[in-house]
C-alpha cells in the first residue's frame, strides 16, 4: 500500500510559504508506518521543535490502474476521508534550502493521522465541490472547498498513473489549503468534512 501526498495544490497555501506555483502535480511519499487511525493521538517527535498541521482530503484507490485517462479516473475511487500531513517545518525548511527531498520532514512514524472513510454517495456533492475545515482547540484554522485545488483529484490520479501503477488501497493526500500552523503538546485537532466530524486528534 502506497501513501502518495500532493504538495502545493492550493494557491493561497503556496503564497503563505512563498513558493512557486507548480505546472504539474508535485508528490512525495509517506510509509505505511506514518498512518494513525481511529482518532488515536499524535505524539510530538523529539527530533523537531516546529511541527505543523496540514489538513487534506484523502482519496482511497479501489481498483488497479496504470496510464489512466483523466476522463476515466473517477472510476478508480469511491471513498474519501480527511487526513493530517504532519510536517516538521524546521527540518523541511533546511531540506528546501539544500534542495533535498522532503523525506525526514514528512515521512516519519505517525505523521499521517487519518479519519474514517466515507462513500462519496453519502455526501451529496462531487469530489470537486466539498467543504472541509480544521479546528485547533475549537477555533477554525483551515477552511476550503475542493474546487480550490490547482489540480483536480482526477487530474492527480491520471498524472500519477503515468509513472506508477495505482493499487487497491493506495491513499492519495490531495494537498492542503492555507492556514497551516504550529502545534504544541496539549492541542486538540478536529477535522470536519461537509460539517460532519471526520477526524479527531490529541497532540501528546
Amino acid at each position: 500500500m502506497k501513501i502518495i501526498c500532493i504538495g502545493m495544490n492550493y494557491l493561497q497555501h503556496i503564497k503563505e510559504l512563498n513558493l512557486k506555483e507548480p505546472q504539474q502535480p508535485i508528490f512525495f511519499f509517506k510509509p505505511e508506518s506514518s498512518l494513525v487511525s481511529k482518532n488515536a493521538p499524535f505524539y510530538y517527535p523529539d527530533f523537531s521543535k516546529k511541527v505543523h498541521y496540514e489538513c487534506e482530503l484523502v482519496v482511497k484507490i479501489n481498483r488497479l490502474g496504470k496510464s489512466i485517462s483523466e476522463k476515466y479516473a473517477k472510476n478508480y475511487y469511491s471513498e474519501i476521508a480527511l487526513g493530517l500531513d504532519m510536517t516538521c517545518r524546521d527540518i523541511q525548511e533546511k531540506e528546501i534550502k539544500d534542495s533535498l527531498p522532503w523525506s525526514l520532514s514528512k515521512a516519519f512514524d505517525y505523521s499521517a493521522p487519518i479519519g474514517e472513510f466515507i462513500n462519496l454517495n453519502q455526501l451529496g456533492a462531487g469530489v470537486q465541490n466539498l467543504n472541509f475545515k480544521l479546528l485547533k482547540n475549537k477555533s477554525v484554522v483551515q477552511q476550503a472547498n475542493t474546487s480550490d485545488m490547482l489540480f483536480s483529484v482526477d487530474k492527480i490520479i491520471s498524472y500519477l498513473s503515468q509513472f506508477m501503477t495505482l493499487k487497491i488501497g493506495d491513499l492519495i493526500f490531495t494537498g492542503t489549503p492555507s492556514g497551516i500552523g504550529e502545534l504544541t503538546i496539549g492541542d486538540h485537532l478536529e477535522a470536519f468534512l461537509e460539517d460532519k466530524l471526520n477526524l479527531s486528534c490529541e497532540i501528546k
